[in-house]
């Protein structure tokens, strides 16, 4: 080989090399270590945002991340928005442009559990995606069976809709597992456990009250799906078949994408309503605005106890 051809070689060997760093520091926001805290929608996010110090804006495919410091922690702050999907698609953004070491979401939920009020706040030990399901033949009114070469799974049936587990592929694991529960990390919910008693609203600033006082619940399960749910007899197979506390239509998603990156995650979630358990309308829309505080009360105060 020429001297000539060498140089040119070299030159543009060292111009990819150059190229790659540059997109990498494009993707790359910032390499400083930090807790993602993601919510689904704006309200959830308020009283967050308006905590952090030395707030700094960055956006990516749309979504707005703040970074600065809660809690004395050093944190990214974002939007996921509602849905399934967009809370997959977003936490893995946020671990592709930042040093994520930890995932923490907060937000509101609909009860399930028919021991919790609107207003309480659930810190589930691990989330399901419930609605991941085999929409089974009708073999007869009310009868219903899933293909002879399906796993059948071992949790019960809501007419036609049979769970199942899904699969993922994870960081460290060289083949695809199913799995229906992805657990939340048990040394962010020994921080949460040790919290104690947490201020809670019960009255929203328009002087709307609920009748009991809100309180903090850690531990039990959570699950996740495609669907608002308002409707009593689901909730009610939603607390029998999965011990759910609470249902929403994030948390498990991000705890899936969490678990394929080997990203420990803890989810706070305050119940806005009842899930359709209540009397009278959904109580969303009353109460979504006190419930999105008491979680972020619990939030805050978790940030300041974890060392």
């Amino acid at each position: 080989m020429s001297y000539c051809v060498s140089r040119r070689l070299f030159a543009f060997i060292f111009t990819c090399v150059l190229a790659s760093f540059a997109i990498a520091a494009e993707r790359a926001f910032d390499r400083t270590p930090r807790i993602a805290i993601i919510s689904a929608f704006q309200p959830e996010l308020t009283t967050l945002l308006a905590n952090v110090k030395g707030p700094k804006k960055h956006v990516a495919n749309g979504v707005e991340f703040t970074t600065g410091t809660l809690g004395g922690k050093r944190v990214v702050l974002f939007l996921s928005g509602i849905s399934m999907t967009n809370a997959a698609m977003n936490t893995q953004l946020v671990l592709d442009r930042f040093n994520v070491t930890h995932i923490v979401f907060s937000g509101i939920a609909g009860g399930v559990n028919p021991a919790l009020n609107v207003g309480d706040v659930v810190v589930a030990e691990r989330w399901g995606q419930y609605l991941e399901i085999v929409a089974a033949r009708e073999l007869s009114p009310d009868k219903f069976a899933i293909p002879g070469w399906m796993d059948a799974g071992t949790m019960a049936n809501y007419g036609m809709m049979h769970p199942r587990p899904v699969g993922v592929r994870s960081k460290g694991r060289a083949k695809e597992e199913k799995k229906f529960w992805f657990d939340a990390d048990p040394k962010l919910l020994a921080v949460a456990r040790a919290l104690g008693d947490v201020p809670l609203a019960n009255c929203d600033e328009k002087k709307a009250c609920l009748t009991t006082q809100p309180k903090l619940l850690v531990g039990g399960n959570g699950v996740s799906g495609q669907a608002f749910v308002d409707n009593a007899a689901f909730r009610e197979y939603t607390f029998k078949t999965f011990a759910a506390n609470v249902l929403d239509m994030e948390t498990a998603a991000t705890a899936m994408v969490a678990y394929a990156n080997g990203v420990p995650y803890i989810a706070f979630r305050s119940l806005s309503d009842l899930a359709g358990g209540g009397k009278g309308e959904n109580e969303i829309e009353t109460f979504f605005k006190l419930a999105a505080d008491n979680s972020a009360k619990v939030l805050l105060a978790f940030l300041v106890a974890w060392k």
